[in-house]
């Protein structure tokens, strides 16, 4: 893996490959008066956040963007890079729990997206790698072939172009493909650096390192507390995922773990796919090519599970054993780990939150198809913050409740918090040692009495932390891959020292003095 050169840093320990390209927020912006108001305030830095100030900016709004690491720090310096019109919630399934005019709606969001971003790439001049491309599907058996067909006919009712095809793009034996026209990949950092850019040339004001702890309403605004610093909007939009504290989304919504693989293939000359490419299995698994310092990458990735439930290590161990069995690989040069919500009835939270007093938006449920919702999030609630009425805003509203879609995922996952809030209490491991503990590793060990989150780093000195996740008060699970504390219940990560990672926990792990 490239460790040799400058990276962007991102919420993990693992890199990908779009690390490569530095954040550009100015150090300019960095100077704002403790007088200065805003009319939004825009938490986080990714797709959603940069895409909803910049929209908002060229609109005359007055715009700060707060992020806790640096632009691209979260799932967007992550992401797998895939631009698509078909979701991971099929258009067979919304049409099933939704409609056919909410499955057309969906399609129609996902096309404004790509429209959405192919307009700002012209626009503003951003040198992002986009590219169009086949989208392929295909199935391996009888039953995948079943739902693949399901899938072709309520795609075409919902208005996706997509075929039947000759080919899977991929040497992987296939019973049925189907081809989706007009999808599209980019590289994730340089598109949010140019978005970044304009925003700024626009007047907007990006602050980064800049994690924020709480807001609250004052008088006829919110205030934002991040970095010892108040700031006041009158408009305020969590673009984290997850809006902070406990929250009906906590529970709407389960966090999973996505894992990636940056391949070198001993075949310089082809073998590597056109296209972008899925197949059907449980998890599935995905592929694309990207040109990374000249030369083609295959990005192979799946292997996918709940955050904080099974070995990150295994994770990526079977990856590699699955694209081994068709391709003939020379080197590895990346692999990643990278972090989505799966919402209960398969489609994203995008609005205002109806249970704020004063304007507070939120974008949250994407699944695997961030670069798409978050594009179309900023333009809902750009929208909505300007008055503009959205056609999206209903479909999308997080205060819908359709509990004949989502309440048997909603009991599944939650059903799954419950356990891990209670017997992880009582499955502790006893150790008598923190010598047996290696270096690199954390485990969950009983102490005098007391569980803790123990870690041995690379020289050997032990970091003892309360296992207690600050957020809803399950229990942690070490990370290996990513060297992390992970939470199985709503996806809290922590690092090493405690520190939280990403949200929704707002406060560090408590340190223990062994």
């Amino acid at each position: 893996m490239k460790n040799s050169k400058e990276i962007n840093p991102r919420d993990g320990n693992t890199e990908s490959p779009w690390q490569s390209v530095i954040s550009s927020v100015s150090d300019a912006t960095r100077v704002i008066a403790e007088t200065d108001a805003f009319e939004v305030i825009i938490i986080g830095a990714g797709i959603t956040g940069l895409t909803t100030a910049l929209l908002l900016q060229k609109a005359g709004k007055k715009c700060l963007v707060l992020e806790a690491g640096k632009a691209g720090f979260g799932t967007t310096g992550g992401t797998s890079a895939h631009l698509n019109t078909f979701f991971d919630a099929t258009y067979p399934e919304i049409e099933s729990d939704f409609g056919l005019h909410a499955a057309k709606e969906v399609a129609d969001s996902g096309k404004e997206a790509m429209s959405i971003i192919a307009s700002l790439v012209k626009e503003y001049e951003i040198d992002c790698d986009l590219e169009y491309k086949d989208g392929y599907l295909f199935s391996e058996n009888k039953k995948e072939t079943g739902q693949l067909r399901e899938i072709l006919e309520a795609s075409r009712r919902a208005g996706i172009a997509v075929t039947e095809a000759e080919n899977n793009d991929l040497p992987v034996p296939f019973d049925m493909a189907i081809r989706f026209s007009h999808q599209g990949q980019f590289h994730p950092l340089k598109y949010v650096n140019g978005l970044i850019a304009a925003f700024q040339e626009l007047g907007g004001t990006v602050l980064e390192d800049c994690f924020v702890t709480e807001h609250k309403e004052v008088d006829n605004s919110l205030e934002v507390v991040a970095g010892g610093r108040s700031f006041y909007a009158e408009q305020l939009v969590y673009a984290t995922h997850m809006p902070p504290g406990i929250t009906a989304f906590s529970f709407r919504c389960a966090p999973y773990r996505s894992y990636v693989l940056g391949l070198r293939l001993k075949d310089k000359s082809g073998n590597y796919p056109t296209g972008l490419v899925y197949d059907m299995q449980e998890p599935y698994h995905y592929f694309r090519t990207h040109v990374v310092d000249g030369e083609p990458l295959l990005i192979v990735g799946g292997e996918d599970h709940k955050t904080g439930h099974d070995d990150p290590e295994q994770a990526f161990a079977n990856l590699e054993k699955y694209a081994r069995q068709y391709y003939q690989i020379e080197s590895v040069e990346y692999r990643w780990s990278s972090q989505y919500y799966i919402p209960v009835d398969g489609l994203p939270y995008i609005g205002r939150l109806a249970a704020s007093k004063r304007n507070i938006y939120i974008a949250t449920g994407f699944n695997g198809n961030g670069m798409m919702f978050g594009t179309i999030s900023g333009k809902v609630i750009s929208d909505q913050i300007l008055g503009v009425e959205n056609r999206y805003g209903d479909l999308y509203a997080p205060s819908r409740l359709k509990p004949v879609a989502g309440f048997s995922e909603f009991v599944k996952e939650n059903a799954d918090v419950a356990w891990h809030f209670v017997a992880d209490r009582f499955g502790a491991e006893d150790m008598d040692k923190f010598s047996e503990l290696k270096k690199g590793e954390g485990k969950i060990v009983e102490f005098k009495g007391e569980q803790l989150a123990v870690y041995k780093d690379q020289q050997g000195k032990v970091t003892a932390l309360s296992p207690v996740c600050t957020h809803a008060g399950c229990f942690v699970n070490f990370n290996a891959a990513e060297q992390s504390w992970d939470c199985p219940c709503h996806g809290g990560r922590f690092d090493t020292s405690g520190k939280v990672i990403c949200g929704p926990p707002r406060k560090d792990l408590r340190w223990v003095d062994l």
